[in-house]
């Protein structure tokens, strides 16, 4: 397991499923248990990049735990485990995929990969997209000679360049896999929609 391993906050009332998904999990991550909803938020920091939450505990709901993980600003991805059937309340719960137990070590292997490729997507768009900002921005102000001469320019479009190709290519992947609207959720601008 290397350092830079994603962090995953298992949290689950049921000691022994969260184990388990621990367990499945720590090969590849490195991985925390919560047992409730208050541990959960205790053990939440930065280094946590995904949640696998559970929705029905005793205290504090996963519902309320997700509610309170989106209000104090973590960038994590939190993936809804549980056995609790989706109904029309989950459109405004701010959870990146869902889940119904039981769960098999490959649904959950998959679900992780897919939440990590996603993130990944989203950087390289976002990026992609603040970068021909920039570019268009200095060439409505620039001309084509100071542009030419200008070595970070150069630099900028490359990168554009480069981005522009992982954007077509990471796009046409997710379309295929029916993942396209999942990985523009979080994208500035898409509450907007």
């Amino acid at each position: 397991m290397s350092e830079d391993a994603p962090e995953i906050l298992v949290v689950d009332d049921e000691s022994r499923l969260a184990d388990l998904f621990a367990a499945w999990l720590q090969a590849d991550w490195n991985v925390e248990t919560a047992y409730d909803g208050e541990t959960a938020l205790e053990k939440m920091g930065e280094s946590v990049e995904i949640v696998l939450l559970d929705r029905r505990m005793p205290g504090l709901s996963g519902d309320e735990v997700l509610e309170q993980i989106r209000e104090e600003g973590y960038d994590c991805r939190v993936v809804m485990v549980t056995a609790v059937d989706p109904d029309f309340d989950i459109i405004e719960m701010g959870f990146d995929d869902y889940l119904v137990k039981p769960v098999s070590k490959d649904d959950l292997l998959d679900i992780i990969d897919r939440i990590q490729t996603r993130s990944t997507y989203e950087a390289d768009i976002q990026e992609f997209y603040s970068l021909v900002s920039k570019k268009s921005l200095l060439e409505s102000e620039k001309s084509e000679r100071e542009l030419e001469d200008n070595e970070e320019y150069q630099e900028l479009a490359e990168r554009v360049d480069e981005l522009e190709e992982s954007v077509d290519h990471s796009v046409g992947q997710l379309s295929n896999h029916d993942d396209f609207v999942g990985a523009f959720q979080d994208l500035p601008g898409s509450d907007d929609a």
